[in-house]
């Protein structure tokens, strides 16, 4: 979180529109942090998008599309990666922007499979709020056992790994 994965998925699909590019973008019906409809980065630009319950809506809705946009897509079942890729092969260009690991540093949903399967992949990273590092992990700061927790910076904190290690052995003392 807080790395500026939305604003770089933004800035891609803007230049897509610049090139006359027919865009559309998706993301999960469950992320209503900034908005229901639109995808809102942290810094509140925005971006008109489609909410989606389940991936497979999304091949309905790209019929005529040259470029797809996917925000959040940790929050997808793992059809998403069918999904991405049955698109691709039909000549679509997909972008995808999510989280690769949850708060406690495991692979989020169905990230690593499209990492794997991604022509490209391009990590961004915030700066660790305690060593100035990049920071690799979202630390949840508030109590919880579920894996889907939305919340902003009052809930996490981006943290480099020396920083997480060091915060996860203290939760547990």
């Amino acid at each position: 979180m807080f790395s500026g994965k939305t604003e770089e998925l933004m800035r891609r699909l803007r230049r897509a529109q610049i090139a006359r590019q027919k865009i559309e973008i998706f993301k999960p019906a469950i992320d209503t942090r900034y908005d229901d409809t639109d995808v809102v980065s942290h810094d509140q630009n925005r971006i008109p998008s489609t909410p989606v319950e389940h991936s497979s809506s999304i091949l309905l809705l790209s019929e005529g599309i040259d470029v797809v946009g996917i925000d959040e897509a940790q929050f997808f079942d793992m059809g998403i990666v069918d999904v991405c890729n049955q698109l691709a092969n039909q000549g679509v260009r997909v972008i995808v922007a999510g989280l690769d690991m949850d708060s406690e540093g495991r692979p989020f949903g169905p990230m690593p499979f499209l990492m794997a399967t991604a022509e490209f992949v391009t990590k961004v990273h915030a700066i660790c709020t305690r060593t100035g590092d990049l920071a690799h992990y979202s630390f949840r700061k508030v109590a919880s056992d579920q894996q889907i927790f939305l919340g902003e910076k009052d809930e996490y904190e981006p943290l480099s790994r020396r920083a997480f290690v060091e915060a996860m052995k203290s939760r547990t003392k």
